[in-house]
């Protein structure tokens, strides 16, 4: 069948007009798939791609992909599956970065009268062990209330957006690591929201469903089963929908160089992530001082924002904490605590007491108390606020919400 193909060039203007732009097509009566290409000079700027069909979201990729096929049975990852449904389709262009001079491109639509035969999945993963200890046990943590300590980590991605590994191999990563749960939160798609079940099981670790809704402005990730949240609405409008449908938003990495958060708020969401891998030298206090002036009652949460292996901070670096039966309803009730890795020290609110596990030779600091840490395993009264363990050096190594 013949391919629409479709050439221009994007300004800087038009990036400043709108960073989201759309390239409407119809697909033929009989197609029953589509592959989008496209080609433009990558050292000279970046350009997102995205999918919107007659119905509705079907897809994004950002600046990780330059082609996708969409089918009945299998898209490609980031996009989701489903028949070719009549009506105006259009391909999302996401003007991340064009030059002053414009950034010439070229668009191809190529229809398919039968779909395409999807790609080879990789060989199956070895099995996991039958059970895995909860991180609580292995760190002989005591339940509160009926409720436990559960470890994870709230920020990480796979091949549905820039990562490199699929749903199941970061899950069994992440069950390895030692943690109990594993938020997927991939750029903008919520396409692997459906692996996530099967997964889950397989690595015997629970994964909890995320999006992180990502702008040149800023990221935030919507916590739990909650569908598509358009990132090409206001943040006011995702905390709106994100509350409404019973999920959990989060500001993300808000210092965190050109990724840092810089979209205005009518309310603001308590859920920040403090910790983040790009807190590199944590002597520095800006993750902690922004913290402070956005929100008087924040939820501190980490998250590793794990991509790939060589970029070397796995799952767990830091370790998010929340004493729940699940994470949502932890993050919910600000029950959170944040550690280096699953094994480093910790700081938890345990009831009326901090309960002090590894920190010996710390400094415990808060609002007001100033007092050394002595032994491995400290309880001492909890006072209100957030608090944090230190180094003599002031270098943060655990958070207390």
């Amino acid at each position: 069948m013949r391919a629409l193909r479709v050439t221009g060039r994007w300004t800087l203007e038009d990036r400043l007009a709108v960073p989201v732009h759309d390239v409407p097509f119809e697909l033929p009566a009989d197609a029953r798939a589509f592959t989008v290409r496209l080609s433009y000079d990558r050292s000279a700027g970046v350009l997102d791609l995205g999918c919107h069909g007659p119905l509705g979201f079907r897809g994004w990729s950002g600046g990780a992909r330059s082609e996708y096929t969409i089918t009945p049975a299998w898209a490609t990852p980031g996009y989701l599956p489903g028949e070719p449904e009549p009506g105006v389709w259009r391909v999302l262009l996401g003007l991340h970065r064009v030059p002053p001079g414009g950034l010439p491109y070229e668009l191809s639509v190529i229809p398919h009268l039968s779909p395409p035969v999807a790609p080879r999945v990789r060989p199956g993963l070895r099995p996991p062990p039958p059970l895995r200890e909860p991180a609580a046990t292995r760190r002989a943590l005591p339940s509160l209330g009926g409720l436990r300590w559960l470890a994870g980590d709230l920020h990480a991605h796979t091949v549905h957006s820039d990562g490199s590994l699929s749903v199941s191999e970061l899950a069994c990563l992440a069950a390895d690591r030692g943690l109990d749960f594993l938020a997927v939160t991939d750029h903008n798609t919520v396409s692997h929201h459906v692996e996530l079940p099967a997964a889950a099981t397989f690595a015997a670790i629970t994964l909890v469903p995320g999006q992180e809704v990502t702008t040149d402005l800023g990221h935030a990730n919507a916590f739990g089963d909650i569908g598509w949240i358009d990132f090409r609405q206001s943040p006011d409008l995702w905390a709106r929908t994100v509350q409404d449908r019973g999920g959990v938003l989060s500001i993300n990495h808000p210092v965190a160089g050109d990724c840092a958060w810089r979209h205005p708020m009518t309310a603001r969401p308590p859920a920040v992530e403090v910790w983040h891998w790009s807190w590199w030298d944590r002597t520095w206090g800006a993750p902690l001082a922004w913290t402070q002036i956005w929100s008087a009652e924040a939820t501190m949460i980490g998250g590793s924002d794990y991509h790939r292996p060589e970029e070397g901070h796995p799952p767990g670096d830091p370790t998010t904490w929340v004493l729940a039966e699940d994470p949502l309803e932890g993050l919910r009730a600000g029950s959170t605590a944040v550690s280096a890795t699953p094994d480093g020290p910790l700081l938890l609110r345990h009831g009326d007491d901090f309960l002090i596990i590894g920190g010996d030779g710390l400094v415990l600091w808060g609002p007001d108390v100033r007092r050394p840490v002595i032994g491995d395993r400290v309880t001492v009264p909890a006072r209100p606020g957030p608090h944090r363990l230190e180094t003599s050096r002031n270098e943060v190594m655990a958070l207390c919400t």
